[in-house]
Parts: structure tokens; C-alpha cells; sequence
């Protein structure tokens, strides 16, 4: 938890005992189910919790903007997020629902009422232009990214991003870019973070709609 507080210090109570209660939460279902490597359990907090937030430092989400997870697997980006705004409106979606089960569990467990867990594909969303924002960790090629975000999200935009896809990413993407027709921007996680062994070579990517 200290290492999300070196760099976030504004959090209520409340916001402060849910990610506190986080740690305990994870290491608990990680032992029943595989969400996280379990040599990095131990590192949760600057591994997985930090590293959803990186999207927090790079974007300000107005109260009601509407996010989707685009593959959420144990809950990231879009647990820590949806503590971090508790007035955004997050849904988090994946195929695999046992996975799910436990992000269910989180949310019952924290009261994140603001978020919704959906069991599907991103293909079979068909709320189309009912999102401000998706956002991914670690789940598809820019290009299947963007090919599933593009028709999800609406033009326009009440935050200092336009709308579009926010993902986090890791190694040399330049081919990964080129082959997604996009024009990115881009921030290197180590100029965000002062944590060298965790953020060598991560990116926080942000496509316009």
C-alpha cells in the first residue's frame, strides 16, 4: 500500500481502506483460482495496482464518464480504477467467467457500486457509441484493440483526453504500432513512476477515437 501512496496521497478513508483491503483479497482468491503469477502475489501492489493506476496519472475521468475493461481477467485496470473514481461508471468484461466469479467477489467485498461485471467476448458487446473510454492490460495487439474499442466508444469527450482507448503495454512496439494504423500517444511508465525493476519498458498507449 505504501508504494501506491508515494505517488497518490488524496484518497478518502474509505478509498484508502479498499485499497488497503486489496492485498488481503487477492492473496486469498489467488490461492483458490490463478488470476496472478504467484511469484508476484508478493509484489501486487507495484505490480498489478500501480501499474492499472498509470492510467490515473496520465488521465482525469469526469464524474459519469463511462469505461470499459476490455478483458479484466482478475480485475485490472479496472478494480484499482474504479477505487480511485468512485463516480466513473466502469464495466468490466471477460470471457472467462470463473475469473469473473471472483471480480464479483471484490466488488460485493469493497461495495464498488460503480462497477458492473460482464460475461462476454468484447466481440458480442453491442453497446455501440456507449462508451467515453476503453481500457486494456495486457490482453490483444493494438490492432484487435482498436477493431473492438473503435465501434464501442463515442466521439467527443468531457475529459482533458478525447474520448478513445487507453491500454497498457509492454517491450518494443513499434511494429505492433504500425501494423494497428493508429497514431498513438505514448508514455513511458518510468517517467511516471520512479520504479525502475517494475517499469522498464512499460507504456501507457492512448488512441483517439
Amino acid at each position: 500500500m505504501e508504494v501506491i501512496k508515494k505517488y497518490f496521497n488524496e484518497f478518502t478513508p474509505e478509498q484508502e481502506k479498499q485499497f488497503t483491503a486489496l492485498g488481503e483479497l487477492y492473496t486469498h482468491w489467488n490461492s483458490q483460482i490463478n488470476l496472478i503469477s504467484r511469484k508476484d502475489i508478493d509484489k501486487l501492489y507495484p505490480k498489478h495496482i500501480l501499474h492499472s493506476l498509470s492510467i490515473a496519472a496520465i488521465a482525469d475521468f469526469a464524474d459519469k464518464t463511462r469505461i470499459l475493461d476490455i478483458g479484466t481477467g482478475g480485475g485490472f485496470p479496472g478494480i484499482p480504477l474504479a477505487i480511485f473514481y468512485p463516480q466513473v461508471e466502469f464495466v468490466l468484461c471477460d470471457s472467462i467467467n470463473k475469473k469473473l466469479n471472483v471480480v464479483r467477489a471484490i466488488k460485493e467485498e469493497l461495495k464498488l457500486d460503480n462497477v458492473e461485471v460482464v460475461w462476454k467476448r468484447t466481440e458480442e458487446i453491442k453497446q455501440r457509441n456507449s462508451f467515453d473510454f476503453t481500457v486494456s492490460r495486457a490482453v490483444a495487439p493494438l490492432a484487435k484493440l482498436w477493431r473492438w474499442s473503435s465501434p464501442l466508444i463515442r466521439k467527443g469527450s468531457n475529459n482533458e483526453l478525447d474520448n478513445g482507448l487507453i491500454c497498457l503495454k509492454g517491450g518494443d512496439l513499434n511494429q505492433e504500432i504500425s501494423e494497428s494504423n493508429t497514431s498513438p500517444m505514448m508514455w513511458d511508465m518510468q517517467n511516471i513512476f520512479d520504479e525502475p525493476e517494475v517499469f522498464e519498458e512499460k507504456y501507457v498507449i492512448y488512441v483517439k477515437k
